[in-house]
């Protein structure tokens, strides 16, 4: 009898194994298979699009067209690199020669002033765009910290916030270009004008989710955790450390993924207008060129620009799942 129980429990326990095990798959299925077919309707719908709309340029690029961009664009890539390699090799060769003859000679490299790719200018993008965000993060978090953790600095910067927050990257640059014409004034400045601009309108704009979001996450901290706080008497910056800190870590993460996103869109509008060499120039120089590829390699663009503004959400949520507690706010 009891032999016969085991045996029964563990059929029991190898079916809800099973059942478990199935139901994994399945949704391990779904995650797979349902994009993969929302991506296959929408290029059958782009593909059908295209096909139907005519420009000055010739037909609208569809997939066939991006796919075909792709490869060029890498192979001028390809293409550029050999020819900074091969400008360098000559003139190695040259000094080589030169410092035979006269040993004293002192050898100069010229640096290479080629145009640059589309993958250096994608490069060059994500610099600034993590370089604007990166200093936005510095300003906004201790400040959102000490607005959430203030009523009476709350309601005297609150105005401000509501103020500039809805201020278009196009209004700022402007201004931010004539202020940087007159303060950065260098010789030899060690970062370009134009890098500079975007990256500050790119601070800008990228600001105020960040400080929003974090203030209202340090305001919602639970009471008890303060009142344990009070209890241990615990100093300021100790407070803030070991209770505010973790326990604003979602809202914090929610603000920076939402400045991340606002300011990979502000740093085209913002490249296009300050020329700096990205993916936003990139844009406008195949706008204004109006050659029979410049419809395909504007669309190429755009899928880059939308796939890696999706890498660097993925990236900031990775982030967020290994410093949070909260786990399932970091799986939306």
């Amino acid at each position: 009898m009891t032999t016969l129980i085991r045996k029964m429990m563990t059929a029991d326990s190898d079916s809800t194994l099973l059942v478990k095990s199935l139901q994994f798959l399945s949704q391990r299925a779904k995650a797979v298979v349902l994009p993969m077919v929302g991506i296959a309707v929408f290029l059958v719908i782009w593909s059908f699009a295209a096909n139907s709309i005519d420009t000055s340029l010739g037909k609208f690029p569809g997939p066939k067209a991006v796919v075909t961009q792709i490869g060029n664009l890498y192979q001028e890539h390809q293409s550029e690199r050999e020819k900074k390699a091969a400008f360098y090799q000559r003139q190695e060769e040259r000094n080589a020669k030169r410092i035979a003859k006269d040993p004293d000679y002192q050898p100069k490299i010229r640096a290479y002033t080629g145009k640059e790719t589309f993958l250096d200018q994608i490069g060059t993008s994500l610099v600034t765009v993590m370089s604007g965000f990166i200093l936005a993060a510095v300003i906004a978090i201790p400040l959102g910290i000490a607005v959430g953790l203030s009523k009476t600095l709350n309601t005297a910067i609150n105005p401000i916030i509501q103020v500039f927050k809805p201020v278009s990257p196009l209004a700022w640059l402007p201004l931010v270009t004539m202020v940087v014409s007159a303060v950065y004034v260098s010789p030899e400045p060690m970062f370009a004008k134009s890098f500079i601009n975007s990256m500050i309108t790119v601070t800008l704009c990228c600001l105020w989710p960040m400080v929003i979001n974090t203030s209202v996450g340090v305001a919602a901290i639970d009471q008890d955790w303060v009142n344990v706080s009070r209890v241990l008497r615990l100093p300021s910056l100790v407070h803030v450390q070991k209770i505010v800190l973790p326990a604003s870590i979602p809202a914090i993460f929610t603000g920076m993924r939402l400045s991340l996103g606002i300011a990979w869109m502000v740093l085209i509008a913002a490249e296009m207008l300050a020329q700096n060499p990205g993916l936003g120039k990139f844009v406008w120089d195949e706008f204004q060129n109006g050659s029979s590829q410049s419809l395909s390699r504007i669309m190429t663009a755009v899928i880059v620009i939308g796939f890696i503004g999706f890498l660097l959400d993925r990236a900031m949520l990775q982030l967020q799942r290994l410093v949070s507690w909260d786990k399932e706010s970091a799986n939306r």
